[in-house]
């Protein structure tokens, strides 16, 4: 967090409970607020405000993709000049099928995941994008997906102010 936003410890716990399951139900933001004990008018007013101060950028489900038949991924390191990095992230980031484009300091400056329905497509699919950015499949690091493991990523915020999630240093 940086100085000029004012993030208080309510709001620290609607960013952990939004970080958890948002139930399917008819008003949903109603039944978030109520396991939070506030007034759903407040939770509204405090998403808003934090949107609008960049904190929560979106609130999104979280797909399984291969029930969806997209069975093969990769990622994949360029090694991209630094004069040229905005461009070649411009045009890697038109794909609807990059869901990370990221900057390194390191020879392989560029780094992007890429998915699409089978190994096929995604052959195809990276040879176009190496095709519009000058690459050859020489140039770069294809790490494909060999085995998938998904682990439920959150940052426990609650207690941060108080020294840890638990309240302690």
């Amino acid at each position: 967090m940086t100085p000029e936003t004012s993030v208080d410890d309510l709001d620290l716990r609607i960013l952990d409970v939004l970080q958890g399951d948002i139930p399917l139900v008819p008003r949903p933001w109603e039944a978030v607020a109520d396991r939070l004990g506030i007034p759903e008018t407040v939770l509204l007013e405090r998403l808003e405000r934090l949107s609008r101060e960049g904190i929560v950028r979106g609130i999104s489900p979280v797909i399984e993709s291969r029930h969806l038949g997209i069975t093969a991924a990769t990622l994949v390191a360029l090694p991209v000049p630094e004069e040229r990095i905005r461009e070649v992230a411009a045009v890697i980031s038109r794909y609807p099928e990059v869901s990370h484009n990221f900057r390194r300091d390191h020879r392989y400056s560029l780094w992007f995941t890429l998915s699409a329905k089978d190994p096929d497509s995604l052959r195809e699919l990276l040879h176009d994008i190496l095709e519009r950015t000058g690459f050859s499949r020489d140039d770069i690091l294809d790490l494909p997906t060999v085995k998938r493991i998904k682990i439920d990523v959150r940052f426990p915020l609650a207690g941060v102010r108080n020294g840890g999630p638990n309240g302690q240093a």
